[in-house]
This record gives structure tokens, C-alpha cells and sequence, in this order.
């Protein structure tokens, strides 16, 4: 990924995360990988019960709701995945939210489109 990428819209925090990622070997990057799926939060309670099929993530081969949530003009995501089946998509979730909660929506909207193709690509994914 070129230097130029915070500039590009990706947040400073997931840069430094890619950065890391770049310098580690393979088996390294599993076991971060894992250790980054534990970092993801559950779905809070009070979203336990809605109607999510308009939050569900199309053709996604594990089911993923992600639910997005504005407080106090912030934006926070949340997702609700089965982590120990698909440690990997909780692990990117986890590293995306990490950046993106807390932040005004204009970070979320300044994110490239093929940013998760370069986020799998540089976390040494990118034939998923």
C-alpha cells in the first residue's frame, strides 16, 4: 500500500495495523489475526432482538450483521457473527471498527471502495 494511503481516506490507526501486518511472516499474521477476532465486541443487548435482514452482509459466506448506530453525531458499528467459526471477518471487524467507532460519519464515507480488498491483500488474504 503506498504512503500516500492516509491521505487516500484510510484511518491513521488502520494504516499503522496494515503496516504491522506488512512486516510479519505468515504464522505471525494468523496469530494476530486471532488475537484481533478476540478484540471484537458482541452485539449489545438492546439490539439482540430487531428485525436484522436489512443489516445482514450479501453474498457473505458466513452470516455477518453489521448495525450501524449514530450517537452524539459519532458513528459506531456493531456485529453480530458466530467469531469462533469465522475468526477472520471478526478479526477484520474488529480492526475496522477499532478505527472507524467514535469517529464523525465522514470517516466511514472517506474509506476507498476497494479498501477491503486492500485490507485482505495486506493482511496476507488476498485470494479470499
Amino acid at each position: 500500500m503506498p504512503d500516500d494511503a492516509v491521505s487516500a481516506g484510510i484511518p491513521p490507526s488502520i494504516e499503522r495495523v496494515l503496516r504491522l501486518f506488512r512486516s510479519m511472516g505468515r504464522e505471525e499474521k494468523m496469530q494476530a489475526l486471532v488475537q484481533y477476532s478476540k478484540k471484537l465486541e458482541p452485539l449489545p443487548e438492546r439490539y439482540r432482538d430487531i428485525d436484522r435482514g436489512a443489516f445482514s452482509v450479501p453474498e457473505c459466506q458466513t452470516r455477518v450483521d453489521i448495525i450501524p448506530e449514530v450517537r452524539d453525531g459519532k458513528m459506531f458499528f456493531h456485529a453480530d457473527l458466530n467469531a469462533r467459526q469465522s475468526p477472520t471477518i471478526a478479526a477484520v471487524l474488529a480492526i475496522i471498527f477499532g478505527a472507524v467507532n467514535g469517529q464523525p460519519p465522514a470517516t466511514t464515507l472517506g474509506i476507498p471502495a476497494d479498501f477491503v480488498r486492500t485490507l485482505m491483500e495486506s493482511i496476507g488474504l488476498g485470494a479470499r
